[in-house]
């Protein structure tokens, strides 16, 4: 059986792209490269919070910058993580007030919110914004690790705490073709919450686990269920509705294995998968003949890798995603800009999501493949 964990490749390959850049991490997060030709080229970016003086991370599992306090095997109680991972503040509204002409006034409907610990300013919001603090917006979290003994994955703050997260993984991973194919997914519930009055608080599940911005991105870009609940007093009933029906999270695991093996269990001729490329990458009729050929070489490669992949898989809709998908990621070309070069512009393009929508797309276009 084999083991599909995203973040496992995620942090092997920017590891690796930290070490051949020689990167080092500056005040604000970012890491810039200190050899070769992209010396001073920002190739990464944290964003956890350091207010306190150290990374503001807990995490199960060592991250790919290295920063945090690693619990190998993980916490199960919900106040431990909050302290550990630095998110255990509080934070309150208080009116915004200014100085003019000599007099001090306060303004009306606008308020600050401040955190607890260090008497920081997170946001501006209005009369309406109710504050989520992190125990109410992940209590429901621990309800379902009670039920479950589910272990607290990771957990931590960004942007100067504006925003918090806590990740755990599902209990029960889930098996793609269970019999045949065996490839086992795993999945992660993830809660952000936010204090900046940018951003509604956010519960999604996604194979990501969160342990700096660019898997929280990731996270929600990925996520296929999701609950968003607005900083109001009726967005707590919303938490509470949340809560009622998580067992549907639970129940999203096996509707997603479901729509895998169907893929997996999908036999497709060659033909089909050269329309799906054709889907994705369409040639206008007045098309050049530079793009033409870019076009060809696109699908020859392709090609070689879905071969490839169907000795693992099968000649199957499921080893077309994986094709499609790798490719993305890996293969297809970058235009860098003109300090980065072609691996730190594909590496770019992975952690801002360029391609997500063509990978939704090829997902979709591939289930109308299925039988019915």
């Amino acid at each position: 059986m084999s083991t599909t964990d995203v973040n496992e490749k995620f942090n092997r390959d920017r590891r690796a792209l930290m070490q051949s850049a020689g990167a080092r991490r500056r005040d604000n997060g970012t890491y810039a490269a200190t050899v070769g030709y992209d010396r001073g080229e920002v190739i990464g970016r944290d964003g956890l919070d350091t207010s306190r003086g150290t990374a503001a991370l807990y995490t199960s599992t060592p991250a790919w910058h290295g920063l945090g306090t690693v619990v190998p095997g993980g916490i199960s109680n919900i106040d431990t993580v909050l302290r550990v991972g630095q998110i255990d503040f509080h934070v309150d509204k208080v009116p915004v007030r200014y100085s003019y002409n000599g007099s001090n006034r306060q303004m009306d409907s606008r308020w600050v919110t401040v955190r607890s610990d260090t008497g920081a300013a997170l946001g501006t919001v209005g009369d309406r914004y109710q504050i989520f603090q992190q125990r109410q917006i992940f209590n429901f979290l621990e309800d379902l690790a009670d039920l479950h003994g589910v272990l607290w994955e990771s957990a931590g703050a960004l942007r100067g705490g504006r925003r918090v997260f806590v990740t755990m993984q599902i209990p029960d991973t889930v098996i793609i073709d269970r019999g045949g194919l065996n490839d086992e997914i795993r999945l992660y519930i993830v809660a952000i919450n936010s204090h900046d009055g940018t951003s509604q608080a956010e519960v999604a599940v996604t194979p990501w686990r969160v342990v700096c911005a660019n898997t929280e991105r990731l996270a929600l870009a990925d996520a296929a269920s999701r609950w968003a609940i607005r900083h109001t007093t009726s967005g707590l009933e919303n938490l509470a509705e949340a809560r009622r029906t998580l067992g549907l999270t639970l129940r999203y695991a096996d509707v997603f294995a479901a729509e895998e093996t169907a893929l997996a269990r999908t036999e497709i001729a060659l033909r089909d998968f050269h329309q799906v490329i054709t889907d994705l990458w369409p040639l206008d009729d007045d098309a050049t003949d530079r793009t033409r050929t870019v076009a060809a070489k696109r699908t020859e490669r392709l090609d070689a890798m879905f071969r490839t992949e169907t000795e693992r898989a099968g000649r199957t809709a499921y080893a077309a995603e994986r094709t499609i998908t790798d490719y993305l990621d890996h293969i297809a070309p970058r235009r860098p800009g003109k300090t980065m070069t072609e691996e730190i512009a594909r590496a770019t393009a992975l952690l801002e999501g360029t391609d997500d929508d063509t990978k939704t797309k090829a997902h979709q276009r591939l289930l109308l493949l299925r039988k019915a």
